[in-house]
């Protein structure tokens, strides 16, 4: 199954997570993308933020949000795997 747009928007909404804390969440404004308000409501409501405008990283939360940035780190331009 490819990406869906829906999805890149949530990854994008869980590589902004700083993973060397818990104690940091974040905050989605009202001013933010509709996209980005719908990727974050979405990530709620599958139980993996605390709040629906942000906040924590449930426990599956950061387990998924680590995944996904390790995803990104292998996939980045700059990653030298050879």
């Amino acid at each position: 199954m490819p990406y869906t747009q829906d999805i890149v928007e949530e990854l994008n909404i869980l590589a902004r997570y700083n993973l060397t804390t818990t104690l940091e969440g974040i905050k989605v404004h009202k001013t933010a993308t509709p996209e980005t308000i719908a990727a974050t409501h979405r990530l709620f409501e599958k139980g993996l933020l605390s709040h629906e405008d942000g906040g924590y990283l449930t426990n599956l939360g950061r387990k998924t949000a680590e995944q996904a940035q390790a995803v990104l780190d292998i996939l980045s331009p700059t990653q030298n795997l050879f």
